[in-house]
């Protein structure tokens, strides 16, 4: 502020402040605005001067002594801060002056509503507990005695200065209390000189709108003359205290901030296990202190302690539990009020400490400390445990982790996730560093008791990754683990564990040898009964024991070879067996040497051939008859049993049903996701609503059409179950694994997953009953349509299983399919009439015969015309993988063949066999449908049981006799045409 700006000193005026607001040399017909701004005037114009004095004698030598100060005995810090906020209230009290009317004239315009002392109370209130704040700072640790020292000379020359300041002090009295008195009690006159403008200014307004502005204004500096009260003397006692404390004690207490708010020598209280006497308990707005004896110091921050009154029961009578992270304190008081103010006091302690301000005024209400219990606060952990040199940020309930948070170890480890209890509890992400600088191991799963517990993402620093089940810590139930080509071996394993080993079901995927294991795993071997597909072609089944293949089994080679017999590993024969060859020779005997060129055999050589030996050689399929189809998959089926017999709690599913998380690549870069900020808002339906939506739907087309969206989302709990199925069934069938022999397997595998599926919806679709391990039959009151697993879910499903499964009905029939296409070309040759012709269809059922044309006429026309619309029809069936629709395609077809035929006839036609099935052959050969073999066997294999022997049964056999008929020789290399 440069001097300019600093008004003329008045220092008599400040030595009578009670006459500012009582004058009564004021006209009395004065309006009562002019009044109060009047006096206001007078009062900042007296405050002002008093400030630039005070500005120019103390601060800036106070200053001065900061800058000379070579044993740093002086705080810098503090009596920066102090000068700070004096400079910063002393230019607000200069624009608030700025603001009053200086004339008589401008009264007239000026409201209540532009007295700042009303409109920025608030503002101006800061402002003078900022500079109190920083005030009492220095007080506490005895700043003036330094200053007074340090620079007493410059204080001699200029006491009778500092003296002249106030109307009370004596030529005794010391330079520290000088300094101390003139640095404070100006503003506790301003603040009395503002409250008084407002009394008189709200008694001689009456009663009127404006008064409650007053009253609120009033009360506010009414307030702050208290808490200035307060904090002057809460400075006073610290002060005090930390003279009267040994020098380690204050060394170790001592803060500029600190204040004592209960000391156990003014009110007794003690520990109840204390062994001296001489302990002392000492409460201060940050911390819990206990002295006992000169050099055992223990402080616990209050933004991690609690305080529970217990009852006579509990521990006796007057006692209070003083709960910390790592340790609980029994405290005892002599008397009830006692106790009473200590649980008060640290309570409220407590609450300021954590909202990180003072009350205004101190002590001024008791607030609800109930809130308290729970709380947002950071501790680091220094006792022997899991936690021991961790920093803990987040969430506390009762002196433990509970909620969110952030543990941090020194070495870099990091979890950051749900606490429950203290442990944790929930979703949670675990970063442990590895061995490269910026490599580290990422565990992001659910965790229950403080250990891994339901579904997991690891990521781990070779670029391994699982994605599964933990119980313990330990992987166990159905997972997948996957090491990527950065690693020399890539693999991956889609199968069962049980505590961190393979065990159970599983598939092993080897890309560098080009090899897939289907089977039985136990302590990390495959063992028990396995199939080996690979690359080639080649796949040979048996009994495994330590990763070996041993004893019988059955070998399956790419042209059709079969050989069974015995094995001592994998492609190894060793003892008796049997090899059947393409051309359906076969050699009994006893074979040795590893599988190929060096197969070592003596035995009988057979040259029989055997129709039916060369077509099972073919069509021989592999299964695992000793694992039952139930038990394969139980890791899956499991969680999601568990999940619907807990009642689908929301809270369980992810833990249960999985999740879907960020990548590495993503985790490093979200923040919040550390922090488990995730968010569902693209689900369907949440988990527990899904009881209730089922049990509403009656109709089966509407169970289709919930189910169908279900299925679709990955965050509906049947989207996961069947998603989880899926990459089970690709891990096991595609690529390598697609392989003709396992056609029935994979069928076989489809078909159940829809049937277990169907009864986790019938449970669903009538609610779970109460009893833990039951679910209640369906009600007979109760009337809703009747549905199995071919009418509801099969038809969803199946597209998920679809290429995979469809793949191996196309190689399961590829030879029949190739010959049914060499039909196809041959007659695709031939005009419609002339097909018709050699197809032997009655001419009286040519939709031709109504033209006016030649015999040679109707030879040269575009063929593709004759029953057009079945044709068209017809080729819809590969437009869809649903079995009951590409029947319901074929009976279309049916409908237009009839249709046509009637259209010719001019009447109702029923077509029999004998005129239907040169019609279907005809329809057929012109619609070209590839791979027409695989899709008639897939509907035969798929179509719901209650339609055998039934009208579409009756048409699925009869077009399989025309693809059977297509495949003919006299169809494939006959002359017609030439």
């Amino acid at each position: 502020m440069s001097n300019s700006e600093q008004p003329k000193s008045q220092i008599g005026n400040f030595r009578s402040p009670h006459s500012l607001g009582a004058s009564s040399d004021e006209p009395k017909k004065e309006n009562v605005y002019e009044s109060a701004i009047r006096s206001l005037v007078q009062v900042e114009q007296t405050f002002l001067a008093l400030l630039a004095d005070i500005n120019g004698v103390i601060l800036k030598q106070l200053q001065q002594a900061k800058l000379s100060d070579p044993k740093g005995k002086i705080n810098p810090e503090v009596l920066d801060s102090l000068n700070c906020e004096f400079q910063t209230l002393w230019d607000q009290v200069l624009r608030n002056y700025r603001t009053l009317p200086q004339h008589s004239d401008p009264y007239k315009a000026f409201s209540i509503e532009n007295i700042y002392i009303i409109r920025d109370k608030g503002h101006l209130t800061e402002n003078y507990v900022r500079y109190l704040t920083a005030f009492t700072n220095f007080v506490t640790i005895r700043g003036f005695d330094q200053v007074a020292k340090q620079t007493s000379d410059y204080w001699k020359k200029n006491k009778k200065i500092l003296q002249g300041f106030l109307n009370d002090s004596t030529s005794e009295t010391s330079v520290a209390v000088l300094l101390y008195r003139n640095l404070h009690e100006p503003f506790k006159n301003q603040i009395l000189q503002y409250s008084l403008i407002l009394t008189r200014l709200s008694q001689e307004l009456g009663e009127c709108s404006e008064k409650g502005l007053v009253a609120d204004a009033l009360q506010n500096f009414v307030d702050l003359q208290h808490f200035i009260n307060q904090v002057l003397d809460e400075a006073s006692l610290t002060k005090i205290l930390w003279k009267s404390l040994g020098h380690k004690a204050r060394d170790t207490l001592c803060t500029p901030e600190r204040r004592i708010n209960e000391d156990s020598k003014t009110i007794p209280i003690a520990l109840s296990s204390g062994k001296s006497s001489g302990d002392r308990i000492l409460l201060f707005n940050d911390i819990l202190a206990i002295l006992q004896g000169s050099n055992d110091i223990t402080c616990y921050n209050l933004t991690t302690v609690w305080v529970d009154c217990l009852s006579e029961e509990d521990s006796g009578k007057n006692c209070l539990r003083i709960i910390t992270p790592e340790e609980e304190l029994l405290l005892h008081t002599k008397e009830a009020p006692q106790k009473a103010l200590w649980h008060w006091k640290i309570n409220q302690a407590i609450r300021q400490s954590l909202e990180g301000k003072r009350d205004f005024p101190l002590w001024g209400g008791s607030k609800d400390c109930q809130l308290l219990l729970s709380r947002f606060a950071s501790y680091t952990f220094k006792k022997e445990s899991k936690f021991k040199n961790a920093l803990y940020e987040g969430d506390w309930n009762c002196g433990k982790p509970h909620g969110k948070g952030t543990m941090k170890w020194p070495d870099g480890c990091n979890y950051s996730g749900d606490f429950h209890d203290g442990l944790e509890d929930g979703f949670g992400i675990y970063l442990i560093p590895g061995i490269s600088s910026d490599g580290f191991n990422c565990y992001k799963c659910h965790w229950k008791c403080g250990v891994m517990q339901g579904y997991g993402i690891c990521e781990y620093e070779d670029d391994t990754t699982y994605n599964g089940y933990f119980k313990n810590n330990l992987r166990n139930g159905f997972g997948t683990l996957r090491g990527t080509e950065m690693r020399n071996h890539p693999f991956k394993y889609t199968g069962h564990w049980e505590n961190n080993i393979k065990s159970g079901y599983g598939i092993w995927d080897d890309p560098n040898r080009g090899q897939r294991y289907i089977g039985m795993w136990q302590d990390d071997f495959r063992h028990g009964q396995g199939i080996v597909v690979t690359q080639s072609g080649l796949c040979y089944q048996g009994t495994f024991i330590s990763g070996k293949m041993m004893g019988s089994g059955i070998l399956l080679s790419e042209d059709n070879t079969i050989y069974e017999g015995e094995f001592t590993e994998e492609l190894v024969l060793n003892g008796k067996g049997k090899l059947t060859f393409p051309n359906g020779f076969t050699l009994e005997g006893t074979f040795s040497n590893q599988w190929g060129d060096n197969l070592q055999a003596s035995g009988i050589l057979s040259t029989c051939r055997k129709e039916e030996d060369l077509k099972t050689a073919e069509k021989i399929q592999l299964d695992l008859s000793e694992l039952p189809m139930e038990e394969r998959w139980q890791g899956i089926y499991r969680p999601f049993q568990e999940f619907i017999l807990h009642g689908c709690q929301a809270e369980m599913e992810e833990s249960y049903l999985g999740f879907h998380t960020h990548s590495r690549k993503e985790l490093r870069k979200s923040q919040d996701y550390l922090f488990c900020h995730r968010t569902n808002a693209d689900a369907v339906d949440t988990a527990e609503n899904i009881v209730g939506e089922l049990s509403k739907l009656n109709l089966l087309e509407d169970m289709k059409h919930y189910l169908e969206t279900a299925f679709e989302s990955t965050q509906n709990p049947l989207g996961k179950l069947l998603k989880t199925l899926t990459l089970a069934f690709q891990a096991t069938y595609s690529g390598v694994g697609a392989n003709k022999h396992l056609l029935t397997m994979a069928k076989e595998e489809v078909l159940f997953h829809a049937e277990k599926i169907t009864e986790f919806i019938k449970i669903l679709h009538m609610g779970l009953q109460t009893d833990e391990s039951h679910l209640c039959e369906p009600s007979d009151s109760r009337k809703r349509e009747e549905f199995n697993s071919y009418t509801l879910v099969l038809p969803l499903i199946l597209p998920r299983f679809h290429p995979e499964l469809y793949m191996m009905y196309m190689l399961y029939h590829e030879k029949e399919d190739a010959l049914y296409w060499q039909g196809i070309i041959h007659l695709g040759l031939l005009p419609d009439t002339q097909l018709l012709e050699f197809l032997e269809v009655q001419k009286h059922l040519w939709p031709l015969q109504d033209l006016t044309l030649t015999v040679n006429q109707r030879y040269s026309l575009v063929r593709d015309e004759c029953f057009l619309s079945a044709i068209e029809c017809f080729q819809k069936i590969s437009t869809t993988v649903d079995p009951e629709l590409k029947m319901i395609t074929f009976m279309k077809t049916y409908d237009e063949i009839e249709k046509t035929v009637a259209r010719v006839l001019e009447k109702e036609y029923k077509l029999p066999m004998d005129d239907l099935l040169p019609l279907l052959v005809y329809v057929v050969s012109r619609a070209k449908i590839q791979h027409l073999g695989a899709e008639l066997h897939f509907i035969r294999d798929m179509m719901d049981p209650c339609h055998e022997g039934g009208l579409h049964d009756f048409m699925l056999t009869a077009l399989e006799s025309c693809y059977l008929h297509l495949q003919k020789e006299e169809i494939r290399n006959s002359c017609i045409g030439e």
